[in-house]
């Protein structure tokens, strides 16, 4: 009788030994203080930071969404990664969490060693861009559950924040400006609405030239990472609002408390031009609510203070805090 392998299954352990050799000086290469250990044990390890006098842990875990379906018929895996670790750090900011750690989840039908390599290339470009540290994850090699060329991915940040500056919301005061900071594109939100559009209704290929380079290297810039300006100038800032899936309308408002609203000028936001171009087949509203329209993150800024978060970002005023019934309004 012949024996029967996990190989011959669709789960070569040796593929999966070969991609852990890989990843282990780009793991190394994201090493900061307080990671204890090295990867290869049961858990990723690191010592709770110093300094705080109430610290409080925060966790995000996010995914990007069907841009990965765009990445894996490109063959350009080397940028997801940053978007993972992008989703995740700067949904902590919003906390006034600072970064620690980062751990992924990567899934496929049959493990492609060079694939799931660049994978993790861009995640740990996004921890070193996060200033945090990759300290572990998972590779699941699941022969029935994807196709062989498809792979999942999902991330979870961890980091730190002073239990007395965790409620942004009740900070918020009528009379403070909203300042953008700039997304680098679609970041990690509305592909499939973009999808549709693109090259559906539109019949557009990956290497259409769009604005002096092909469609797809747009569509795939990685989404910003905020961490940086974050701690640049944390005490300058009143609460954050990371845009996401539900655009401006959505997200603004989770920063604001009930008797408080946010006007934004419509008119003042630099749209960029991926989404002009979306929008010739989207009703503007929808954009809206689908697309970050340029607005990668909403800093809410004491009038004393909006020179110098413009003089140090690259960020431009788009609004103010008024009273009224919480929610975001375009204007």
């Amino acid at each position: 009788m012949s024996q029967i392998s996990y190989k011959d299954a669709g789960v070569d352990i040796d593929a999966g030994n070969s991609f852990v050799e890989n990843i282990k000086p780009l793991v190394k290469s994201t090493k900061i203080p307080g990671v204890m250990g090295g990867i290869g044990s049961f858990a990723g390890a690191f010592e709770l930071p110093k300094g705080f006098k109430e610290p409080v842990m925060l966790a995000a875990t996010d995914g990007v969404g069907t841009k990965l379906k765009l990445a894996i018929d490109s063959g350009i895996h080397n940028t997801v990664g940053i978007d993972l670790v992008a989703m995740c750090v700067n949904d902590l900011l919003c906390n006034f969490g600072t970064p620690s750690f980062f751990l992924d989840y990567y899934a496929t039908g049959k493990l492609d060693v060079n694939v799931a390599t660049n994978v993790v290339a861009g995640i740990a470009e996004g921890c070193i861009r996060s200033e945090c540290a990759l300290i572990g994850g998972e590779t699941a090699e699941m022969p029935g559950m994807y196709s062989e060329d498809d792979y999942d991915l999902a991330g979870f940040a961890v980091g730190v924040a002073e239990k007395s500056e965790m409620d942004r919301v009740s900070l918020v005061r009528a009379g403070h400006k909203l300042i953008a900071l700039p997304s680098s594109g679609l970041h990690s939100n509305g592909f499939s609405l973009a999808r549709k559009v693109l090259f559906d209704k539109m019949n557009l290929d990956f290497n259409e030239d769009f604005n002096g380079k092909p469609l797809i290297e747009t569509l795939l810039e990685p989404t910003n990472i905020y961490v940086k300006t974050f701690k640049k100038l944390r005490n300058e800032i009143v609460a954050m609002a990371h845009i996401t899936g539900g655009g401006i309308v959505e997200n603004l408002p989770r920063v604001l408390p009930e008797n408080l609203r946010a006007e934004v000028k419509k008119d003042a936001i630099k749209v960029l031009p991926i989404f002009e171009l979306i929008s010739q087949h989207v009703d503007i509203d929808e954009m809206y609510r689908a697309f970050n329209m340029g607005v990668g993150m909403i800093l809410v800024v004491e009038d004393k203070n909006v020179d110098t978060v413009l003089s140090k970002t690259d960020g431009y005023l788009i609004g103010e805090i008024k009273e009224g019934n919480r929610e975001a309004v375009m204007v």
